[in-house]
């Protein structure tokens, strides 16, 4: 079986490592708070060791994940891509949706990363496969739930 890198930028990376620290270093308060509610009496009825060994499960998942998902990243740093032509991973790309008279900037990350909030799209999402391979001023077609949707692209910049 071929394990499959999971495209991250380092910025992407970082994220991961410091959310993995701030969970590892609340491990021991987690077992603290187990053991305090243990003492509360019979663990059948007692909702709070119950609910801090959920948190503690739920934790520990997360580490696990995290910890793949780093030790499977192929980390990409934007900053030493330089001046492209087309549209790759890590592009901060700028397209415009003429039906909708609407504009859309976002930089194509990792799914880890992805967060709409903060302008950042996945890899797998659907405009940023149609994006990869592309240059300004190209269309793009994208398969929507609500059909298709047609777009330009205006700009890419890699930051």
């Amino acid at each position: 079986m071929v394990l499959q890198k999971i495209p991250m930028t380092k910025s992407g990376e970082m994220s991961l490592k410091e959310e993995l620290h701030t969970l590892i270093e609340a491990r021991p308060a987690l077992a603290r708070a187990i053991s305090e509610a243990r003492e509360h009496g019979d663990l059948k009825e007692n909702a709070e060791y119950h609910a801090a060994k959920d948190k503690q499960g739920l934790s520990e998942a997360r580490i696990a994940f995290i910890q793949d998902r780093l030790k499977n990243a192929q980390v990409i740093d934007v900053t030493k891509i330089g001046k492209r032509d087309t549209v790759v991973f890590g592009a901060t790309v700028t397209i415009y949706n003429e039906a909708e008279e609407r504009t859309i900037r976002a930089q194509i990350v990792g799914e880890e990363e992805a967060n709409l909030g903060a302008q950042k799209i996945s890899i797998t999402s659907p405009i940023a496969r149609a994006c990869i391979g592309k240059m300004v001023g190209d269309e793009i077609e994208v398969h929507t739930p609500g059909g298709e949707q047609s777009y330009e692209i205006v700009s890419i910049e890699y930051l």
